[in-house]
């Protein structure tokens, strides 16, 4: 293991840990749930280790994008019950955003691409784009903790960053060499990212972060329709 792949080892675990720890204990949810959740958390975590070690991920078929999508879509379930989504959206805006500081981790893509193990347009675009979503969360974490609410300046960083992840997506699967999907040719493409510790990123701390924007848009749009609702017809 070289010393970029045992340091990015060392963050992505972290930041996988810090990031479920305070999620979890942020929603209004019983011991038996909060645990319930770390072990499905976990558990998907361990798989795609699993998956990676046995090389499914190295196939040609973009199987990476399934392990995307699931976690998403189970949001998505749990956002269409009353108390899944009553749990999420108890979650302060301020830590979802706050959550996102994690992100200027990004760094590591142009470390990799520096190295020689991403190419083309993917690495560039993935890592600007989470460093500058991950240093823009500071402020903006903190402008909402003083006033509550910053609606305009959340929900254009809220944009800016789930549109930073959804355009990695696209190029990561796009630029991945021997894929199907493969429509850039970048020579070693995307190829690092379904290797370990790096598949950690777009099947378990992608997902997550798609789904902090989901909510704080839920969020932002509850807020904004609440004044309404309160003004006499």
């Amino acid at each position: 293991m070289s010393s970029l792949d045992f340091a990015g080892t060392i963050v992505l675990i972290a930041v996988i840990v810090v990031n479920l720890n305070a999620l979890i204990n942020a929603m209004p949810i019983s011991r038996g749930w909060r645990l319930g959740v770390a072990a499905t958390v976990g558990l998907w975590v361990g798989a795609q280790v699993a998956l990676t070690e046995a090389g499914v991920y190295a196939s040609p078929v973009p199987y990476v994008g399934l392990a995307v999508l699931l976690p998403i879509l189970a949001a998505g379930v749990a956002l269409r019950t009353a108390a899944g989504r009553r749990a999420l959206l108890a979650v302060p805006m301020s830590m979802l955003v706050g959550l996102n500081i994690a992100r200027v981790f990004g760094a590591f893509f142009l470390l990799l691409a520096a190295d020689g193990r991403l190419a083309g347009p993917f690495p560039q675009s993935a890592g600007w784009g989470d460093v500058i979503t991950g240093l823009a969360a500071i402020p903006l974490a903190l402008l909402i903790l003083k006033r509550q609410t910053a609606p305009l300046a959340t929900g254009g960083w809220n944009a800016f960053g789930a549109l930073d992840l959804i355009i990695a997506v696209i190029l990561g699967v796009l630029t991945a060499s021997g894929s199907p999907l493969q429509l850039i040719d970048a020579g070693v493409g995307s190829a690092a990212v379904v290797s370990l510790p790096w598949i950690l990123i777009p099947s378990v701390l992608v997902p997550f972060y798609l789904i902090t924007h989901w909510v704080i848009f839920l969020q932002l749009r509850e807020a904004s329709i609440a004044p309404a609702a309160r003004e006499p017809a």
